[in-house]
């Protein structure tokens, strides 16, 4: 069986996490420079009711252009849809942060376009725009891009969402989408 790997175009973190003030939310941050893609849930630090999360982006380039999945499969290098398994690949870095266990993360295909952006900060959530908590695409002269549900839009259906269980929260995830 041969292999043929693709990776991702684009990605982002978002969030919705307390600024450290734990009074704002950093819901305008954008990660989308960042080399790390965080995923976290954090519950009871403002209050003993407070939920904070992120979600992760991640974008493979399905269109025409070169080096494409909808190329390969156009030009027969990959099979007909069906005939064929699509893995996510994403490995755990490394970090001085308390790790959760025995843990399911739900993976679901986004169902909208959205804007990478240049944000690196991960902890002030100081840089703001582009795709975050709130907006898929930055605000232009347009008029601003919300996504439908605050935290991004997704597909809930059998064939678009998948899940990982995690027992000790150093694990890798391989996961036949």
């Amino acid at each position: 069986m041969a292999i043929k790997r693709y990776y991702a175009k684009k990605d982002n973190t978002i969030t919705n996490a307390f600024e450290e003030n734990l009074t704002t939310r950093g819901t305008g941050s954008n990660m989308g420079a960042s080399d790390i893609l965080e995923v976290f849930s954090i519950y009871g630090q403002a209050s003993s009711a407070s939920a904070e999360a992120s979600r992760v982006l991640i974008k493979f380039d399905c269109t025409a252009s070169s080096d494409s999945i909808k190329s390969d499969r156009d030009a027969g290098t990959i099979p007909a849809s069906g005939s064929v398994n699509f893995f996510l690949r994403l490995y755990n870095a490394k970090h001085g942060q308390t790790l959760p266990k025995s843990y399911t993360m739900d993976v679901s295909a986004i169902s909208g376009s959205w804007t990478e952006g240049t944000g690196l900060d991960m902890e002030l959530y100081k840089d703001k725009g582009e795709s975050n908590w709130i907006n898929r695409i930055a605000s232009s002269s347009a008029g601003t891009h919300a996504w439908s549900s605050t935290g991004g839009d997704y597909f809930t259906d059998a064939s678009s969402s998948f899940s990982a269980s995690f027992d000790d929260g150093t694990e890798d995830i391989e996961l036949d989408i």
